[in-house]
């Protein structure tokens, strides 16, 4: 198996680092073009090539500049991703989020991270330009979903490693059985001991979630229900950030699901200097804005279409 990617990491070395057409690679060992053209595509099924194409995203000066001033956020981005399929401006979307948190981040910081699809392309993103200590610590509980690359103990570990910095992991399930439950896990030293590291964090990179059907990701993981979302809707349920769901004014939500989350509390996060939201779409606007108005979030990473309907929703609000 080894000589066999020896033999394809040739031939595609040839062909993206030297730039030889397929045909004189064929000469150069002896055989056909079509087994050139076989064994390239093989390199890259088995990982040997992989290839990542990086878009010109762009961002609205005049967007970001309104939302920065209107809801008195430190930095705005938005992302101008018309026509873009949703997976692609998620993409973008950590792109930008990305470029920020490298140039906010410093030695010796802490950095609080939830969970998400959102955070994962963030993540993905990041190209550190040097390694420093840092300290990236989860701010909630383990989803358990089966895409482990969102969760936040993965997300975690994947950011330190990137930094060369330390991790603290929360080992605990995002949402528990009833409220008793929680209370007993608040009780383990461990897990108070991070979630006070958590509350420190100096800078904190959040998804946010809605509980429209679409985009919901805690019916993806299985914590909630078809039947549960439009009941958490009926209560004025707009969004929630670390699974703390709150209405279209920000507040926190007076529901039984609320009661259940092991992680940081939305009033922690207004104690940390810097709070990244990251989210896009027409779908995620509601969630947006009263994460705003609620103050939950001091900077935002978001597109021009969740933007431009967040704004209406607001001056309609006026």
């Amino acid at each position: 198996m080894v000589e066999r990617k020896e033999i394809l990491a040739q031939v595609a070395s040839m062909y993206y680092e030297a730039n030889l057409m397929q045909g004189e690679i064929a000469k150069r060992l002896d055989t056909s073009p079509s087994t050139i053209s076989r064994l390239l595509q093989e390199a890259r099924e088995v990982g040997v090539v992989e290839i990542t194409i990086h878009y010109p995203w762009k961002s609205s000066a005049e967007l970001e500049e309104q939302i920065a001033s209107r809801f008195g956020l430190r930095h705005v981005k938005v992302l101008l991703s018309q026509g873009q399929p949703y997976p692609r401006m998620l993409q973008g979307l950590g792109v930008l989020a990305a470029r920020y948190l490298e140039s906010v981040l410093a030695v010796g910081m802490t950095l609080g991270i939830s969970w998400g699809t959102a955070l994962h392309c963030t993540v993905k993103a990041l190209q550190p330009a040097r390694r420093f200590p840092i300290t990236v610590v989860q701010m909630i509980g383990a989803v358990g979903t089966s895409d482990p690359l969102i969760d936040g103990l993965d997300l975690a570990r994947q950011l330190a490693a990137l930094y060369g910095g330390e991790c603290r992991y929360l080992f605990a399930p995002l949402i528990v059985a009833d409220s008793h439950a929680k209370e007993v896990l608040l009780q383990q030293d461990q897990i108070r001991q991070v979630l006070e590291v958590a509350r420190q964090a100096d800078v904190a990179l959040v998804g946010i979630g809605s509980p429209r059907l679409e985009v919901s990701s805690l019916l993806r993981a299985g914590y909630l229900t078809r039947e549960l979302l439009p009941q958490l809707q009926e209560r004025g349920v707009v969004g929630d950030v670390c699974a703390r769901h709150y209405d279209l004014h920000g507040q926190l939500a007076d529901i039984e699901l609320n009661r259940r989350v092991v992680g940081i509390e939305l009033a922690d996060l207004h104690h940390i200097e810097q709070v990244i939201g990251v989210a896009g779409g027409e779908a995620k606007a509601e969630a947006i804005l009263g994460a705003l108005r609620g103050h939950h979030v001091n900077v935002l990473i978001t597109d021009a279409t969740a933007a431009e309907k967040l704004l209406a929703l607001d001056d309609a609000a006026q």
